[in-house]
């Protein structure tokens, strides 16, 4: 009987998935997994490695006798620090290989440490040198009246400190939808947004879709949502001008994300010289729309 692969996990958003019967994973997807690590785990990964090498190579010293001259054969104290040193090519002159075991077991390590030192550095250049996108979603969406036409509406924040350039917004709706054959099945709508592509991104906006005839959501009621399991994902995709790469970043919200009949507070003030400052603390604050005298 053919035994079934182990589960895989996978995460997106606020949803998890448990893949069964999945391709197994590869041994170049540790690499992946190395540069998806956050950076606590990353470096306790590096320490777990860099001294379960030097763990294995001073159990060889020290159950080779008298392999290494000046160290007191059997000490595995000494032939861990000698290992350190024999690891990290600094060589202090003290101790020193005397036998031929001993040169074998320190070629071996040489050529461990050469490659280690060059996938580490690969790694942390590569973590330090890819850009990352630190724009901010609010934390719900708001469906209310907008220049007299009822609206859905998310707002996005550029925390960097230079502009973007090129970025683009999108919004996908998701609910379930009965089919003719009686199933129900997860549709997926990508909605229409103003404004959809931003030359310069320089603080904060407010992504707005309309809700009319034409529009997936025409008729929307937080009744509706809930009973469709409907969620929302607003993503952007725009280029990050130092680095000169793109960067992406992507918020998912659930039905009850949706707040009607509000909208965002202003974040903007107009100051003297025509300077403009934004508010960052204000971002996810809302207010109710006010009615009509």
């Amino acid at each position: 009987m053919k035994r079934p692969r182990p589960a895989i996990t996978t995460r997106v958003g606020r949803t998890e998935f448990l893949k069964i019967n999945a391709a197994a994973r590869g041994w170049r997807d540790t690499y992946h997994w190395i540069l998806c690590l956050s950076w606590p785990r990353f470096i306790a990964f590096l320490l777990v490695v860099y001294f379960a090498i030097n763990l294995i190579f001073a159990a060889a010293y020290a159950l080779g006798g008298p392999c290494i001259g000046e160290m007191t054969p059997g000490s595995f104290p000494a032939a861990l620090f000698f290992s350190i040193e024999t690891l990290a090519t600094v060589g202090y002159g003290h101790m020193y290989p005397a036998t031929d075991y001993g040169h074998i077991v320190v070629t071996l390590e040489i050529i461990v440490g050469t490659f280690w030192v060059a996938v580490i550095t690969g790694l942390i250049f590569v973590r330090f040198a890819r850009p990352t996108a630190r724009i901010l979603f609010s934390d719900v969406i708001v469906i209310a009246p907008f220049d007299g036409r009822l609206s859905l509406m998310f707002r996005v924040a550029n925390l960097r400190h230079t502009s973007m350039a090129e970025a683009e917004f999108r919004v996908m709706y998701s609910r379930d939808e009965r089919v003719k054959e009686g199933d129900d099945i997860r549709r997926f709508y990508e909605l229409k947004v103003y404004p959809d592509r931003m030359i310069s991104f320089p603080a904060a906006l407010i992504i707005r879709h309309t809700i009319d005839e034409e529009s997936p959501l025409y008729g929307i009621t937080s009744e509706r949502l809930e009973e469709e399991d409907a969620f929302f994902v607003a993503s952007t995709l725009s280029l990050e001008l130092v680095m000169a790469a793109s960067v992406q970043n992507a918020q998912d919200y659930a039905w009850d994300d949706v707040r009607f009949g509000e909208r965002f507070v202003d974040v903007y003030t107009e100051l003297e010289g025509g300077h403009l400052s934004v508010d960052y603390g204000r971002l996810n604050e809302t207010e109710p729309v006010p009615t009509a005298e």
